[in-house]
């Protein structure tokens, strides 16, 4: 059996020439490298020049003396390839509903369709869930709101553990498969409580209460929702063929998916919140939370039936291995230095790893050493294949450093969120001290939310139409949108202008309680409206941020640490809260924060939120300036 030659690893760089060469499996070894043998499979055959055994020999040897002399290896003979198109199938696998004929041009809108069924299913149940407890559960006040509380902090914090397992074990499409059977199971068990005796079930015994039941279908929910929430949004944008840089219009529309993603999530909260609500509390709970479960039923059968048209991206492993072997390389060659000529250090090609090569960076220099080739690296390479533990690659290097750099810009977005949950808690209490009533036409303060949402769409359209078309109008060139990074500072000023609108309006509202007059609850609109543009320069671009820049193996895990700033943020607003009873209230004030509103200073507490705002924003002004955008080779 004649012997495989193996093609050079990376041509325009000398010293990876050599090291084609020097790695096992090159001419005149016994047996091919696991490289070559991967190579060996593609379905692209590779054009070789006749066989060099000596001349390769030669070039091997030569390589190898110029490594030990600290020398670069002199250049050697590549085999040429042809032109081999990027194969989008060695990264896919076939969905569980297998077809041949696929297309994207109309999967992103089938996605969306389906964010809007799942946002009006979850929100139809959480919406009203505290009053649910309350009078059909019979639970007390306290313990009804502390179990809504954990309940959707758990929905917000399982979206982590389902992006691990979309990005190392299912892919995106089959987490949400997966999920959506979760997701459906939950809703029909909190539907059957409600439709079930408060008495015990099934001869009484405990385990089969309508309590069981009911808390056992919302978990199951919350499981459910969260591998959705960790999947859908980065299956839609792989939707989108960024491989192709002739095709200007995915780029664009990628983009504006995001935003219409980010519409269809705040769809449901105006639907639930208008007929569900309405339905539970004046029909029937049933009712109303069967239609939401219709709702999720529906979306199943949607993103079946359209398998066909989805393109699937499946795992290539664990990404948290590969960002420990960095770390783990890099400390073993504590001791090593850096090489002056950064093409030293160690990469491979495309053909090679299925990951994109990523283009390296001064930081984190020390995380560098990992991609050192040592004299051991290559005794082991000639002896038998290397071990990625003590070598790395510069793209798996520049993985790690890219989660580092994103620290501070993720931290950044716990304190927006800290403020922005304020909308359910502060906003509704200030709220409910005003005379919740507009034009003669009552308004619950907590119904405010809803405005909120399409204020939202109102943001939206003004950036898009407005905001967008009057900057290129200044620049020269017709100039580019904003970046992200720069909307989501513009979104950290709004949200400090939020919490300064609001204390501007509790201060009237303390006004006029002074002179025995109640304001009406419409002084809250602009604070709304404000907060409204604050989430869409936040999050938004926050969303479509995480996904660009996180390394492909762990598109779904970085996305929804940009969910899990909202699930933070609110434990950060409750300390915040603990913090400010703690300093403000003594025995003879009751605090800031006060039962009777009208004894406390809500401004106040607005205030601080706004210097923290404005303070947060400082502090991410300086990391996104120098953030360094990644660059895919």
């Amino acid at each position: 059996m004649p012997k495989p030659e193996r093609p050079s690893i990376e041509p325009r760089r000398e010293l990876r020439e050599s090291w084609s060469f020097v790695e096992r499996g090159g001419p005149g070894s016994g047996e091919c490298s696991p490289h070559l043998a991967l190579l060996a499979r593609s379905p692209v055959p590779l054009r070789r020049t006749p066989t060099r055994s000596r001349s390769s020999k030669l070039a091997a040897a030569t390589a190898v003396d110029a490594l030990e002399r600290g020398e670069r290896a002199p250049p050697t003979p590549t085999l040429h390839e042809s032109p081999r198109p990027k194969i989008q199938g060695e990264s896919l696998q076939e969905p569980l509903l297998k077809d041949e004929k696929r297309t994207g041009s109309k999967a992103p809108a089938v996605i969306l369709g389906f964010e809007c069924l799942e946002s009006i299913a979850f929100n139809g149940i959480s919406t009203n869930l505290v009053v649910y407890l309350e009078t059909v559960l019979h639970g007390s006040n306290l313990a009804s709101a502390s179990n809504v509380t954990t309940w959707y902090g758990t929905s917000y914090l399982t979206p982590i553990f389902g992006a691990i397992i979309a990005d190392t074990f299912l892919g995106n499409y089959n987490t949400i498969l997966v999920s959506l059977v979760v997701y459906l199971l939950g809703m029909i068990l909190v539907t059957l409580s409600a439709f079930l005796p408060t008495a015990a079930v099934l001869g009484g015994a405990s385990m089969f209460s309508v309590q069981t039941v009911a808390f056992l279908g919302l978990y199951l929910v919350a499981i459910g929702s969260g591998g959705i929430r960790s999947s859908l949004l980065p299956f839609g944008a792989e939707q989108f063929d960024d491989d192709d840089d002739d095709d200007a219009t995915d780029t664009k529309g990628k983009t504006s998916f995001f935003s219409w993603f980010y519409l269809c999530v705040s769809f449901g909260p105006i639907v639930s919140g208008i007929f569900i609500v309405w339905i539970q509390d004046n029909i029937s709970w049933g009712l109303g939370f069967g239609i939401a479960t219709a709702c999720i039923a529906l979306a199943f059968a949607a993103f079946v039936l359209a398998t066909p048209m989805y393109k699937h991206r499946m795992p290539t492993g664990t990404p948290l291995k590969r960002l420990c072997q960095v770390v783990a390389a890099a400390c073993s060659k504590i001791g090593h230095k850096l090489p002056a000529d950064i093409g030293m250090l160690y990469e491979v090609t495309d053909e090679v790893d299925s990951h994109p090569r990523i283009a390296h960076t001064s930081e984190f220099a020390f995380l560098d050493k990992a991609a050192i080739i040592s004299e051991s690296d290559l005794g082991q390479i000639l002896a038998e294949a290397g071990s990625s533990w003590k070598l790395c690659t510069v793209t798996q290097v520049e993985e790690l450093k890219i989660l580092l750099r994103l620290l501070p810009i993720w931290a950044s977005s716990i304190i927006v969120s800290s403020a922005y949950s304020q909308m359910n808690s502060t906003f509704i209490q200030q709220g409910s001290a005003m005379d919740t009533s507009i034009l003669s036409v009552p308004v619950p303060a907590a119904s405010m939310a809803s405005f909120e949402v399409m204020c939202v769409m109102i943001w939206v359209l003004i950036y898009s139409k407005v905001i967008v078309p009057a900057l290129r109008g200044f620049s020269s060139g017709g100039g580019r949108e904003p970046s992200q990074l720069q909307r989501m500072g513009a979104g950290g000023l709004l949200m400090a202008l939020a919490m300064a609108v609001a204390a501007l309006a509790e201060m009237k509202r303390l006004d006029s309680a002074a002179r025995g007059e109640v304001i009406s609850i419409a002084w809250q609109i602009p604070q709304y409206f404000v907060l409204g543009g604050a989430e869409v320069f936040c999050y938004i671009p926050q969303l479509e941020f995480f996904f660009d820049e996180a390394p492909d193996s762990m598109k779904s895990t970085c996305t929804s640490l940009a969910l899990l700033t909202i699930a933070l943020g609110s434990y950060m607003s409750s300390l915040i809260y603990t913090i400010v009873a703690a300093f403000t209230a003594t025995a003879d004030s009751p605090g800031w924060i006060s039962d009777d509103l009208n004894q406390g200073h809500l401004d106040y507490f607005f205030w601080t939120m706004a210097a923290i705002c404005v303070l947060n924003f400082m502090v991410y002004s300086v990391f996104a300036k120098n953030y360094k955008l990644k660059t895919v080779l």
